[in-house]
């Protein structure tokens, strides 16, 4: 697996050489640096970690500061592994967009908006119960029943219900890579990414 994280820009769209529209996502990806390369020998599993958008040294606690040294890298905000990476590197190399192509296929990885507290419609799609008359009062978006009677006399584990929503870790796969800037940096990706804007990506090839 080859990847690199990136940073969420925004959305646009463009024209094929057909004439379709394509809504992207704009994201960009890398440089990157490698700033640590393990092995089954050093530490039980094969992997590369990469490092990417610059920190500010003072906010940097000293062990990471020593760590980054090492591979004369400067102290970095986000800091992903990627295990079985398929391209040989070292400690010190920048990983950048030149690691794809367009026409390429690309999994990413985000973490989705944060949609605070939420009822059950808009957190499961539930339809509503009842009508809107005969008396009913204030329940069209309430969730109904939630359990039985005295037997089992609990609410089962995982119940749909009203709750926190958003914030999760989210995998697109099998999205297309349609441009790639390399002189910027960037890359369009078809489709819409979870995240908001400016939030970290990894793009797995």
């Amino acid at each position: 697996m080859i990847g690199i994280i990136g940073k969420k820009i925004g959305m646009t769209s463009i024209f094929r050489n057909d004439g379709a529209s394509v809504a992207c996502t704009i994201v960009e990806a890398g440089p990157c640096y490698v700033t640590q390369v393990k092995t089954n020998d050093t530490d039980g599993y094969n992997a590369v970690q990469l490092a990417y958008d610059d920190a500010k040294e003072k906010n940097t606690p000293n062990a990471l500061k020593g760590h980054y040294a090492k591979s004369s890298v400067n102290p970095k905000r986000k800091v992903v592994e990627i295990r079985n990476y398929e391209k040989s590197v070292n400690a010190g190399d920048v990983v950048d967009v030149e690691t794809f192509a367009e026409g390429d296929k690309v999994s990413v990885v985000g973490v989705s908006k944060g949609k605070g507290f939420q009822g059950v419609v808009k957190r499961h799609g539930f339809g509503g119960v009842g009508q809107a008359t005969h008396g009913q009062h204030n329940r069209l978006r309430a969730p109904g029943s939630v359990g039985a009677c005295s037997f089992p006399a609990r609410v089962f584990k995982g119940k749909r219900m009203a709750g926190r929503m958003g914030g999760d870790r989210v995998k697109v796969r099998n999205l297309e890579i349609v441009k790639v800037f390399k002189e910027k940096n960037l890359v369009l990706i078809k489709g819409a990414l979870p995240g908001a804007k400016g939030s970290y990506l990894i793009i797995q090839k």
